[in-house]
């Protein structure tokens, strides 16, 4: 399936402003649809939606949601307003029932109240866990092994409860690694803070950090480290458009999995970022924190088959070198 002009629509897009969903707004905007972001900024940056109509609010707030549908007029809702941090949800899985699943209850009730029912939700890979086979398949047990990924996967059987019962249609996106940044390098990844291995590789060699961990050496991996599939945002963000399209034209509720089908481990991603910098990365080996996989690297068949999305950035260099280009930018002006 190729992305299509869109016919006239207007997009809510829960967490816009966010890294994933920053970028799914502007592939959303390149391609004519109206776009409406709504995000509480914890995590996200105004600077990273320009000009695009906005409200501050959150998914805990029904009332407040409400007044978004009051107000606008909303054909589909895209949503990213999750917290997303494994380590984080490990010590505090209060914060990620209650936001991620309490929240997204809140907004699909609130779409169906109000006659809209399109989703497109932002899943992971933590909801199988410890995998039995790589590359993983849609159809693979899920076993999540940190609250993060437990509470994504309890979205996604309310959202096939609620599809059979009250008619909502939806794709849940399971992604591997985000990563990288738009070519035009004004948007990119900006947490704080800030838990990926690529930015904190990338901040250590502009020397905006000392150093950047290896956590656990000891996995039953070649080298040690953890392994795990990179896929670009662009990448993600037209597969978003394309999930879109497909329930647009009654296409069927379902789950798919989004990666590029590549393992890189720990140590391979640390040395492609020493070639993109020219800048030796100082490294630090430390304990493997709690509830991470030892390998996670999919299978992204079913998309490609039965919506035609073909990742566009495959090589591992080309990805950290738009995340670098970013970056660049992004230290020199903080």
């Amino acid at each position: 399936m190729k992305i299509r002009k869109a016919v006239h629509m207007n997009i809510l897009v829960c967490g816009g402003a966010g890294y994933i969903g920053s970028h799914v707004v502007r592939q959303l905007q390149n391609r004519g649809y109206e776009v409406l972001v709504l995000d509480n900024l914890v995590n996200g940056h105004l600077s990273a939606i320009g000009n695009t109509p906005f409200v501050k609010a959150d998914i805990m707030n029904k009332r407040a949601l409400q007044q978004v549908f009051d107000q606008n007029r909303i054909d589909a809702v895209m949503h990213f307003a999750a917290f997303s941090i494994v380590g984080e949800s490990v010590k505090r899985p209060d914060l990620y029932y209650r936001n991620n699943v309490a929240g997204t209850l809140n907004l699909i009730q609130t779409m169906l109240e109000n006659g809209v029912n399109k989703l497109i939700f932002s899943s992971t890979a933590a909801v199988y866990g410890e995998p039995g086979e790589i590359p993983i398949s849609e159809d693979h047990c899920t076993k999540p092994t940190n609250p993060y990924g437990a509470t994504k996967l309890a979205v996604e059987e309310m959202l096939k409860w609620f599809s059979q019962a009250y008619g909502l249609n939806y794709i849940s996106l399971r992604y591997f690694n985000a990563a990288g940044a738009d070519e035009a390098g004004d948007i990119g990844e900006d947490h704080n803070p800030e838990t990926h291995l690529i930015p904190l590789a990338l901040k250590t060699a502009l020397g905006l950090l000392p150093e950047v961990k290896i956590f656990g050496t000891d996995y039953p991996t070649p080298d040690g480290t953890c392994i795990r599939d990179y896929i670009h945002v662009n990448d993600l963000a037209n597969a978003h458009i394309l999930a879109l399209q497909s329930l647009v034209s009654g296409g069927k509720s379902t789950v798919y999995n989004l990666g590029n089908g590549s393992g890189f481990s720990v140590r391979d991603i640390i040395k492609t970022a020493q070639k993109v910098t020219g800048k030796l990365i100082r490294v630090v080996e430390a304990p493997r924190r709690a509830g991470d996989p030892a390998v996670l690297v999919a299978s992204a068949e079913k998309i490609k088959r039965e919506l035609g999305w073909q990742p566009q950035f495959r090589d591992i260099h080309q990805i950290i070198s738009s995340a670098w280009h970013w970056h660049c930018r992004h230290g020199k002006e903080s």
